[in-house]
């Protein structure tokens, strides 16, 4: 299969060059184009990027125009033809054989978006797997936290240990390593530049599967994602939670999208109370502007 691979990066220096070795010792599958979307770093990113033997495509975005716009950037930017597109970020390392387990799991009747199973840089299961947002699975994260995701129809992060290890089909997933056919990207459309950050693989997941296509979980295939800032950093997880009601509201009623945002306040304010900063923050993001979330980002 011929993949060409999209990385968006974002003062990524420290992690690029791990992530392009790792693709360089990929099997069994023809890398075409790799296109490095740097939104304005600050940092060495683009010189580490031309230091690989891949058919590196450089691509400087002038901006940190977001995590959509550099995917859809980058997928301008290969100028050779293609079977699928690999979307990656510059923190993952690949396994040998990913991407031929990834291709092969995109051979499947409907398949058009294939993920991987996650680690954690020490190598434990890295949660990625998420049902539909629904109100009752937000009424189940938002007062039942991490249990939710072990109770079927409570929770949209997928935490049941026994689901680590069984393929199958998702609504959506971590956006941090996903191949995605040519067919199903030129059927879906472009991924939305209206989210800078967060929410944007779970909106095209959810178009995908509106048109008729699977997103395959391959756990046979894994990535190690570093990560995790989002868990550290109050204003990334702000934009995080405005981001999900923001999706559920653009694809629902204003009755059921109002319910969604009352019951993700609550359950925000509810972990504010209790002392944690970076709830604090997605209080104070939900009852603003959005547009203030993303001045802090840029």
């Amino acid at each position: 299969m011929r993949i060409a691979v999209v990385i968006v990066t974002y003062n990524s220096a420290d992690v690029l060059a791990d992530c392009l070795r790792s693709l360089e010792g990929q099997r069994d599958v023809d890398i075409v184009s790799v296109v490095v979307a740097d939104n304005a770093s600050r940092d060495d990113s683009l010189a580490v990027a031309k230091n690989t033997d891949l058919p590196v495509v450089p691509l400087a975005m002038g901006r940190n125009a977001g995590f959509a716009a550099g995917i859809n950037a980058g997928v301008a930017a290969v100028a050779v033809d293609y079977d699928a597109v690999m979307v990656l970020n510059p923190d993952c390392r690949l396994e040998a054989d990913t991407l031929a387990r990834l291709a092969a799991t995109l051979q499947r009747s409907t398949c058009g978006i294939a993920v991987p199973k996650l680690l954690n840089e020490d190598g434990s299961f890295q949660p990625s797997l998420r049902n539909e947002p629904t109100i009752r699975r937000a009424f189940g994260e938002a007062f039942l936290g991490r249990i939710a995701g072990r109770l079927p129809g409570f929770g949209e992060l997928i935490t049941d240990p026994r689901e680590r290890d069984l393929p199958g089909a998702y609504s959506w997933a971590t956006g941090a390593a996903m191949l995605i056919s040519a067919a199903a990207l030129s059927d879906v459309g472009p991924w939305d530049e209206s989210f800078l950050l967060y929410s944007e693989e779970t909106d095209f997941a959810l178009r995908a599967a509106d048109r008729g296509w699977t997103l395959w979980y391959e756990p046979a295939a894994e990535v190690r994602h570093i990560g995790g800032e989002q868990q550290t950093n109050p204003t990334l997880n702000a934009l995080s939670v405005v981001n999900k009601v923001t999706l559920y509201r653009r694809r629902h009623s204003v009755l059921a999208g109002g319910a969604y945002f009352l019951i993700v306040l609550a359950g925000e304010a509810l972990r504010a109370a209790l002392g944690r900063r970076r709830a604090r923050a997605a209080v104070v993001a939900l009852v603003r502007p959005s547009r203030r979330l993303r001045a802090l980002v840029t």
